[in-house]
């Protein structure tokens, strides 16, 4: 008999309500790029929302991966409609948002208890993954395979804000949103939070809001400029600017790498939720 089940690695609405009773796992990884200094309230908050199977992993650094397979195994064996063969095959489905980190999980995983290298391809931006791959081994005591699967948004976000964060976290291309739009959404969420590693990071004189003035700084110090073709009264000539596009990119993939210290961009969400009773 195989034994199915999910790992899911995000907090798309609709899968929960796809679970059903299958035994499901959440992992959020990227643990490394952020903020979790409330750890134990973020516990709290998903248990709140009826989430009690939480591993927080950093797939690149293979950092509580190694928690996953007994976790998934435990949750399965507790449960006892999957208790009706002999055979010990595990079958596990990982779903998640876009750009979460899906294939790089099953790649650490394998890592971790195969000791062998990468069976699905990985890239730092959603779309890489395009349709359910074929079972992948990841683990030979007990016997488990997991299928990879496309990233799936919800198709509706139930705000602005929230479809920035989500933006953010390269769920969508940049281009779609605007690379601009999002740099001046993070820059204020940075200061929202006193967070000025960007400052220190690009070696500007102290925080500011202006995003204009943010991004021509960082574009001088990069040595990203542009050629502009200006129009005057004795002809066309040729201004050097400074390429607020280019600074804007910088500015968010130095972001998702971590350079500007950790972030929580759901800080917000963290303080209004009621302080769970002892």
């Amino acid at each position: 008999m195989i034994r199915n089940l999910y790992i899911h690695t995000c907090r798309n609405p609709l899968f929960q309500e796809t679970l059903g009773l299958k035994p499901h796992v959440l992992v959020l990884n990227k643990m490394d790029l952020a903020d979790l200094k409330e750890q134990q309230k973020i516990i709290q908050h998903l248990e709140g929302e009826g989430l009690k199977n939480v591993v927080f992993t950093n797939c690149l650094q293979d950092e509580n991966v190694k928690q996953i397979i007994p976790t998934v195994t435990g949750l399965v064996g507790s449960s006892c409609r999957y208790h009706r063969g002999e055979s010990l095959e595990y079958c596990a489905m990982v779903i998640g948002i876009p750009n979460v980190g899906k294939s790089s999980l099953i790649n650490a995983l394998r890592r971790q208890h195969l000791r062998k290298g990468k069976a699905t391809r990985v890239g730092g931006e959603p779309g890489i993954t395009r349709a359910v791959m074929s079972r992948i081994q990841v683990c030979e005591r007990p016997l488990m395979f997991l299928l990879d699967t496309p990233g799936v948004l919800a198709p509706r976000i139930e705000s602005v804000e929230m479809g920035l964060k989500l933006a953010l976290c390269g769920t969508v291309l940049d281009h779609l949103v605007g690379e601009e739009t999002l740099a001046d959404y993070l820059l204020y969420t940075l200061n929202r939070h006193q967070l000025f590693g960007y400052v220190r990071h690009y070696g500007l004189g102290g925080a500011c809001d202006d995003i204009a003035s943010v991004l021509k700084q960082v574009a001088v110090r990069l040595g990203k400029t542009q050629k502009v073709k200006v129009l005057t009264g004795t002809g066309d000539v040729n201004v050097i600017q400074p390429n607020y596009p280019a600074a804007a990119r910088d500015f968010l993939q130095t972001f998702r790498r971590g350079l500007l210290g950790p972030v929580m961009l759901d800080r917000d969400v963290l303080q209004r939720s009621p302080v769970a009773e002892p």
